[in-house]
């Protein structure tokens, strides 16, 4: 039997083991560990270009941090892929040892803490955030329980479409196209009937076989006919004004007798005076001028400052012909060729209309011009077919930027994506800086989830719409939601409204929405969804959910591990729609 001297001493043992205990606080504050008070900023946590990052602050009331204790609080995030354990942070009392922020007995403390950033990985979705304290006083140390202080992240980001936006180089097709004709008749001084050497110049030659070969074609159309008369200045005012009337009329005349050639009795163009259009120039100082400017003269700057100093026709006139040498060279080179009429017929040349176009295109498209090719290709709807023509394109007319990058367009239309950056970068080669292209290979940048590099192609095409919608696209994954708004400027749909949302406003979605060409689309419902729940409208949330669902059944599974609906999660109606 144990004597009654060794019961002492193991008893006195054990009282200074409770008094040492007690006296270390450790255990004491274990027994509050309730009262502290912790929060998360946000709540939920939220990802934001592809991390995670949050806050963390504490508070410890007066008489609860033992003063020897040294705290380290580890928040972690825990989620179906597993947890990430954040950097500690390390508080001490006041007569501990060691490194840390002090936290008093009798006053109490607060702390705040900024954790780092994480990558985010799709399990997180759904995470926890849990604080996890171990006490130490020594050596000995003593684990907390854990206390979950967040539910779930935002992950509403995600939803951004990837809808970048490239760019095809225009075609040049018109339907048709001014095909206007003119030609001269020139007269002697003073006179103004048209010599018959006038009737076989070169110019009227080639004026009047385009007349005689097109006036009955159906690609051309001849819609009138403006004829122009001049008298040279070197005549009185009032028999040049005569003058150059009476060279309208003949010059009229004249190009009439060549329409009245036309056998073909049913086209009547050109056949009667009332088609001419008559305009007269009495004296034609401005053609004067310009024949001087470009004449080599020897007094050229001399007559050009006679011009500009008078502005009366006789005192010009007179100043003139007192430089007997010159105006005598005047009289030879240059004041002839300002007796005359201009007769110009006004002809479109007709093009080849969209049925036309079509029929080439699938039976011999080698007939097809470069620019009918480009036009003909946003005549079909089929991908296949456009990439067809755009190779035909390519083929005979690779030396022009616009049949690579076209191409390069319609294979990402067929999500080709390796394919089309090869025809971008054929593009590039002969395309001299053309921002089309850049905006096109920014897009591929960003599909191999390249976003510096496609930014820095999307800045380069910057003049482009399409490109700053697309840098609106990497600003939404980058979390630069205020930029995205901006650049995304007046595309409306989807993703406008997602970097509404983003940026603050979700009352701002339903009418970006709705005013789009995507009001109809299942993820357009759901994004209405999120909107009305974070505007705390539950009825709206789920009428716009249900619709999403409707549409699109993968929203369910979605909806209910997202945060976004995190206050609804014990709402009846939300869950019937979710499980």
């Amino acid at each position: 039997m144990m004597n009654s001297k060794i019961l002492r001493t193991i008893g006195a043992g054990l009282s200074v083991a409770v008094i040492l205990s007690s006296c270390d606080g450790l255990g004491k504050m274990l027994k509050k560990q309730k009262d502290i008070q912790y929060t998360i900023t946000p709540n939920p946590i939220e990802m934001i270009g592809d991390s995670l990052q949050f806050g963390a602050s504490g508070k410890f009331n007066p008489k609860l941090f033992a003063k020897k204790v040294t705290l380290t609080i580890t928040p972690v995030v825990k989620y179906a892929g597993g947890e990430k354990a954040m950097k500690p942070i390390v508080l001490v009392g006041e007569k501990a040892t060691g490194s840390g922020q002090k936290i008093g007995y009798s006053t109490g403390g607060t702390f705040s803490y900024t954790s780092e950033k994480i990558a985010f990985e799709k399990g997180m979705r759904n995470a926890e955030v849990e604080i996890r304290a171990v006490g130490q006083v020594k050596k000995k140390e003593k684990k907390f329980d854990p206390i979950k202080i967040a539910d779930g992240t935002l992950a509403t980001s995600l939803l951004v479409r990837d809808d970048e936006k490239p760019v095809m180089g225009k075609d040049n097709f018109q339907k048709s196209y001014p095909a206007n004709q003119t030609t001269h008749i020139y007269y002697l001084i003073n006179q103004s009937n048209v010599r018959p050497g006038e009737l076989k110049s070169e110019e009227m030659k080639a004026f009047n076989t385009f007349v005689q070969t097109n006036i009955n074609s159906v690609w051309y159309k001849f819609n009138g006919i403006n004829v122009s008369a001049y008298a040279s200045p070197d005549g009185e005012t009032d028999k040049n004004e005569n003058l150059a009337k009476d060279r309208a009329k003949s010059g009229s005349s004249a190009v009439m007798s060549e329409f009245n050639k036309n056998k073909n009795k049913e086209n009547t163009f050109g056949k009667t005076k009332e088609q001419y259009q008559i305009g007269t120039t009495k004296e034609d100082w401005e053609g004067f001028k310009s024949l001087m400017e470009a004449s080599t003269m020897t007094d050229k700057d001399l007559i050009l400052r006679v011009l500009t100093m008078y502005q009366d026709a006789e005192q010009r006139r007179k100043e003139i012909k007192n430089l007997s040498a010159t105006y005598k060279e005047l009289a030879n080179n240059v004041l002839p060729k300002l007796r005359r009429s201009e007769i110009t017929v006004l002809v479109d040349k007709i093009s080849r209309n969209d049925e036309q176009i079509l029929a080439l295109i699938n039976t011999t498209p080698d007939s097809l011009s470069l620019e009918e090719l480009l036009y003909g290709a946003n005549l079909v709807d089929d991908v296949n077919s456009k990439i067809a023509i755009y190779k035909n394109a390519e083929t005979r007319f690779a030396s022009d930027w616009r049949t690579s990058n076209n191409l390069g367009g319609a294979l990402l239309m067929a999500n080709k994506v390796a394919e089309a950056g090869e025809a971008f970068k054929r593009a590039e080669k002969v395309a001299n800086g053309a921002p089309e292209v850049s905006n096109n290979l920014g897009i591929i940048e960003a599909k191999n989830g390249n976003r510096t590099a496609a930014m820095d192609l999307y800045k380069k095409a910057s003049s482009l719409p399409e490109a700053k919608y697309n840098m609106g696209l990497i600003d939404i994954r980058d979390g630069r939601y205020a930029d995205a708004v901006s650049n995304i400027g007046d595309f409306k749909g989807h993703n406008k409204a997602l970097a509404v949302f983003l940026s603050g406003n979700p009352g701002g979605v339903k009418e970006m929405i709705d005013n789009s060409n995507e009001k109809d689309a299942a993820y357009s419902f759901y994004l209405k969804a999120v909107s009305y729940a974070r505007q705390n409208n539950s009825a709206e949330a789920i009428n716009n959910l249900k619709t999403a669902i409707e549409k699109d059944a993968a929203w369910k599974a979605y909806a209910k591990d997202d945060c976004e609906f995190l206050k609804m999660r014990s709402d009846a109606g939300f869950t019937a729609l979710v499980n």
